[in-house]
């Protein structure tokens, strides 16, 4: 059986402005010596840039049958059905692979449904399996239970769901995963964990929490609580981690490479911790950054929203803290959260469906 553990290729560690090529070298090169196989990237990653990284990282350097690869196609980039071969062929290309194990079609909710509804994108994953261009299909999937399962009562065909699971989200009334979960396992397909660790907010969590989990295993990293908690689950198949150093690699590996399930007490902890957090947490924004290069103000959403929490979580007592310079930075070469003109953009393409426009707000009286 595989070891449940995927390399996500989302956030890649940087050298400058450019993607540290050397650095991703090293982290897949641990990361399969220790076992693990599967990895995840995506048309828009690293701003177009990750297919070709994992070409030069891990295609070009380590035998085809000695990895799996998942890729997506999104439904921002595709206007007609000529568009859907003109995608998967530049990602053939920029990734140098002849097949892809695992292909998805990208963030399927009640917007993006529309488009590949009308282009028949259903129709053209299937025919690129019976071409033997893709081994297995599925899709993401970020909206509620109800569209999860006219979707899978629709589309039988469909293998595996790749579903934002956490133990934040898990009884989460916008992000259901736990019903979305119960929904895949009702239809008998596998899930594939994205965020488990939702965009770095469990690996940063109130000193609280963090005392809470020590106090049970003082040599477990916070994320590693997160991860197994998603990896616990029996129909989970598959956890991505976006990991953005070679420590995170080390870390992930060192407790996934023999999966020990969560026990009644640390399920009792976690349960305690997410009592914390949502205490803490205001924004609960994951940085998946799909808002930023449509925003016509050049706003760094993700980036300010998590300075908002992190100032939101600062002990009063405190005084001095890092965030407001932060943000004078961020402010100074690009647009500040009261530059919002309200256009909606960034709404209609959040998975996480946040009130982005009101958030914006919060952010520029905290800050400005």
């Amino acid at each position: 059986m595989a070891k449940k553990l995927g390399f996500g290729l989302m956030r890649l560690p940087e050298n400058g402005a450019e993607i540290d090529v050397k650095h991703v070298e090293k982290m897949v090169d641990l990361f399969m010596e220790r076992g693990f196989t599967y990895f995840d990237t995506a048309w828009m990653y690293c701003n177009f840039r990750s297919e070709e990284v994992t070409k030069k990282a891990l295609v070009e350097r380590h035998p085809r049958d000695s990895f799996t690869l998942a890729t997506k196609l999104h439904s921002g980039f595709i206007q007609q059905k000529e568009d859907r071969d003109k995608v998967f062929n530049e990602q053939l290309r920029k990734t140098g692979v002849e097949y892809f194990d695992y292909y998805l079609i990208h963030d399927v909710n009640s917007h993006s449904i529309e488009v590949y509804d009308r282009l028949d994108v259903w129709g053209w994953i299937k025919e690129k399996k019976e071409a033997g261009l893709i081994r297995e299909m599925g899709f993401s999937f970020h909206d509620g239970p109800e569209l999860l399962d006219r979707v899978l009562t629709e589309h039988p065909e469909m293998e595996f769901v790749q579903l934002q699971i956490n133990y934040l989200d898990w009884n989460s009334t916008g992000i259901q995963s736990r019903k979305c979960y119960e929904v895949a396992t009702k239809h008998g397909k596998p899930v594939t964990v994205m965020e488990p660790v939702k965009g770095g907010t469990l690996a940063a969590v109130p000193e609280a929490v963090v005392n809470l989990f020590k106090e049970y295993a003082p040599e477990a990293s916070i994320p590693s609580w997160a991860i197994r908690f998603a990896a616990s689950l029996p129909n989970v198949r598959m956890v991505l981690s976006g990991m953005s150093n070679i420590e995170q690699v080390d870390d992930n590996t060192s407790f996934m490479q023999d999966l020990v399930p969560l026990n009644e007490e640390e399920q009792k902890r976690i349960l305690q911790a997410v009592a914390i957090i949502n205490r803490a947490i205001e924004i609960p924004c994951t940085g998946c950054r799909y808002c930023v290069d449509g925003c016509p103000m050049h706003i760094p959403i993700p980036d300010y929203f998590t300075l908002y929490n992190a100032e939101k979580q600062e002990v009063a007592s405190k005084g001095w803290t890092p965030q407001q310079e932060y943000y004078a930075n961020f402010a100074k070469k690009m647009g500040k959260a009261s530059d919002c003109i309200r256009c909606g953009q960034c709404e209609g393409i959040c998975p996480q469906h946040l009130p982005i426009i009101e958030d914006l707000t919060k952010v520029a009286a905290l800050f400005e």
